[in-house]
């Protein structure tokens, strides 16, 4: 097998590194992606170099120019990475000492690739955790405006896939909002959490220069330096609990994305789903598919995989830095991707579907989502126990069935056969709109409760 040249790590070092060993190493076909972060991070730790008399100021300026003619080289496609320098760090750095000479020698001084990987990856994921917040904000305030909307439209809200009672198509999607602010409550967390220096604890012990962590900590905007030196190098709980919060989005929008199946399909017919969202059959020329739903309900098995991937490689890691951590960036890249991609995707199909209500009425004719409300006026009505109220409404859901009819039909004499004392006034408490009116409890389906939520869901949620 051919070999080949030495590294810039290769001082110590007699034999080349095999080929293909070189190749299984390389990590510059993915981590590539945090050239801008690695950037920013070199020039603040170069200009605290400079700022404590490490290097020196011009030292400072030649980097700084140089690693922003790497940028822009980067970015226009201008230079070509190379797997023998195994990754960006590298990568970077020796194109800097191409362009500057002996002054890019100098910029690795009192820093480890160790910290320095840790910093780009909370860098590039800071941005992303914003960036996907954003995007889980506009989700909820085009759910809300759609809510808004329909906030009194009638439709059945199911238990077990069953008909359960009659809800508000408003308050259903309000729903998925709450989700929605839960999950952004998480990745704020999160945030706060990885917001922590770990430039300048070096390899894992920190260093004897005179190295001020507080001004890099400050110049990229971290809270503060971390406070342990092993901590820093080895800790990836940032990376984790980022992609369990996205798999708590990813359910939801699974979830949701679930209904739009369902509910597009042609058994329920309550919604109609954008031609840009769905697709066409190659050999059934009739059909509309809702792809963007179907893949949004599959992504989740590949963000759960991400997650469990990265517990697996760290759960039995000793401390501190291992290359078994360079497995790190792969899922989180991906994770971020796919999420972002979802929600996106989630909006788009939100914004443009189109309700169908006499299909959600058709809908609520059948299963009788009214016992309930029979049962509740036996009670409050009638001072019936509870569970003898349950029982005597689930005698009259039979009579219902047997007769053919829906409850709000049945009159009051047949009602009398089973409940003598009944009067007429439980003939409106069996009606659809009467049932959804009277949900006034807090955070009920009520449409007057529906539209204070909305106004709320806007201050929460929408306010910044």
């Amino acid at each position: 097998m051919k070999k080949s040249n030495s590294k810039i790590w290769g001082g110590r070092f007699l034999a080349p590194t095999d080929e293909i060993m070189e190749e299984f190493n390389s990590s510059i076909q993915f981590d590539k992606i945090l050239y801008i972060e690695d950037i920013e991070g070199s020039i603040a730790h170069s200009e605290m170099l400079s700022k404590q008399n490490i290097i020196s100021k011009n030292e400072f300026n030649l980097i700084k120019s140089g690693l922003k003619q790497i940028k822009s080289e980067i970015s226009n496609n201008k230079l070509n990475f190379s797997v023998k320098l195994e990754d960006i760090h590298m990568n970077i750095e020796n194109r800097l000492i191409e362009i500057i000479g002996e002054a890019g020698k100098k910029l690795h001084t009192a820093r480890s690739r160790n910290d320095q990987v840790a910093t780009d990856v909370k860098l590039w994921l800071r941005k992303r955790i914003d960036q996907i917040e954003l995007n889980l904000k506009s989700l909820q305030r085009t759910l809300i405006e759609k809510s808004e909307t329909y906030y009194d439209l009638l439709m059945p809200g199911y238990t077990h896939l069953q008909v359960g009672q009659p809800v508000t198509f408003g308050h259903y999607l309000l729903a998925y909002v709450e989700m929605l602010g839960r999950d952004r409550g998480r990745l704020r967390d999160c945030r706060k959490r990885l917001n922590e220096l770990p430039l300048g604890s070096a390899a894992l012990a920190g260093t004897s220069y005179p190295i001020d962590r507080h001004f890099v900590a400050q110049k990229l905007d971290f809270t503060k330096p971390t406070e342990n030196s092993m901590d820093s190098v080895s800790d990836r709980d940032f990376a984790i609990e980022f992609m369990s919060s996205s798999s708590l989005i990813a359910i939801h929008l699974s979830r949701l994305a679930e209904e739009l199946v369902i509910w597009s399909s042609d058994r329920f017919n309550f919604v109609k789903l954008s031609e840009s969202y769905t697709t066409g059959s190659s050999i059934m020329p009739q059909k509309r598919n809702p792809d963007a739903a179907e893949l949004i309900r599959a992504k989740p098995g590949r963000i759960f995989g991400n997650l469990l991937s990265l517990m697996t490689v760290l759960k039995g890691l000793p401390m501190t830095y291992g290359k078994d951590m360079q497995e790190d960036k792969e899922p989180v890249f991906d994770t971020a991707k796919t999420i972002e991609l979802c929600i996106i995707n989630m909006e788009g199909m939100i914004k443009n579907l189109k309700p169908i209500p006499d299909k959600m009425m058709e809908a609520l004719q059948k299963g009788f989502p009214t016992a309930t409300d029979f049962a509740d006026y036996l009670v409050s009505k009638l001072k019936m126990p509870f569970r003898d109220a349950h029982h005597l409404t689930g005698k009259i859901v039979l009579l219902a069935e047997k007769k053919e009819k829906t409850l709000d039909n049945l009159t009051i004499e047949e009602i009398k056969t089973i409940v003598p004392n009944a009067d007429t006034t439980i003939l409106d408490v069996l009606k659809i709109e009467s049932s959804v009116s009277k949900r006034t409890s807090y955070g009920g389906t009520a449409p007057n409760n529906v539209l204070q939520a909305i106004k709320k869901a806007k201050e929460t949620f929408l306010k910044d």
